[in-house]
């Protein structure tokens, strides 16, 4: 088992991110979506918002030059799993791990790939800054997994994304995202991070999203996915349109069903609530 002893504060003993970035001569891959968080605050702030870390087990994705890996670390984590594609940034990750009490492990793959559960015991989190090129999918992947095994997560995306998973209704960016992670947990944008923070700057702006499990999280996600797939394809289309192809896959009478549910036909997408959404699926057998 990994100590519980922390080994010190790693931003203070360790070489500045960008000497070590320099010294490596490493630099940031577009194909990967990589860039760099090496500003200590940042990346503080971000572990602090998934404390009390004391005891649990931390899975992040893309560690790259580990600048988070060390807050998470200061902050007491039990263990920090570093799951890195990049082999160079596995390397260097791994050459930090002997001064880290044993509580940091590096595992080089792709993270769509890895089983966090099987990985990591209990209790677990997720806290991470990752690629925008398959941070949506990563994020789907773990809200969807049956049973829960993530007891929070802390996740850092392009804003737009973060907007999409805690938009309300009536919002632009509401739709089918906002609705599967919220049926499961709770979501709201801790702080925004400007394009000029990373190195090299990507073309959009980033946010840190925190969601927390609900109690009782809906469990007939497949469908809702289903559904919402189905209405947000064609938002700009009343539902008694958008609807007609999955009303007719499950056997409704399209009218019928909406106003059974109190839904007006009429109704474009984006004006429903989660829980309308949800209630159309508890009426589909």
């Amino acid at each position: 088992m990994p100590s519980s002893k922390s080994s010190g504060k790693l931003w203070d003993t360790l070489p500045a991110l960008s000497d070590l970035l320099r010294q490596n001569n490493l630099y940031a891959d577009k194909k990967l979506g990589q860039h760099f968080l090496l500003d200590r605050n940042i990346t503080d702030k971000i572990a602090s918002l998934a404390a009390p870390l004391n005891g649990v087990h931390v899975a992040e994705i893309g560690p790259d030059s580990g600048g988070l890996t060390r807050s998470l670390l200061d902050a007491d984590a039990a263990e920090v799993l570093a799951i890195e594609m990049d082999e160079r940034f596995a390397n260097l990750n791994t050459d930090m791990a002997p001064v880290t009490g044993g509580r940091l492990r590096v595992l080089q793959a792709d993270a769509l790939a890895v089983n966090i559960a099987k990985e990591l015991p209990a209790p677990r989190k997720i806290v991470a800054n990752l690629p925008y090129n398959v941070g949506t999918k990563m994020l789907v992947n773990w809200i969807t997994a049956d049973p829960l095994f993530w007891d929070q997560m802390v996740l850092m995306f392009q804003k737009e994304v973060a907007e999409r998973v805690c938009a309300a209704p009536g919002e632009s960016a509401y739709g089918r995202l906002a609705i599967l992670c919220q049926s499961v947990a709770s979501a709201h944008i801790a702080f925004e991070i400007p394009a000029r923070a990373f190195t090299p700057p990507p073309k959009v702006d980033s946010a840190v999203v925190v969601l927390r499990p609900l109690e009782q999280p809906f469990p007939k996600l497949k469908m809702l996915g289903e559904l919402t797939q189905a209405a947000f394809g064609q938002r700009r289309k009343m539902l008694r349109a958008s609807l007609k192809s999955f009303a007719k896959r499950h056997d409704l009478d399209l009218i019928a069903w909406l106003e059974s549910c109190g839904i007006d036909p009429q109704a474009r997408p984006e004006t429903l609530q989660v829980s309308e959404f949800q209630t159309l699926v508890e009426t589909v057998k």
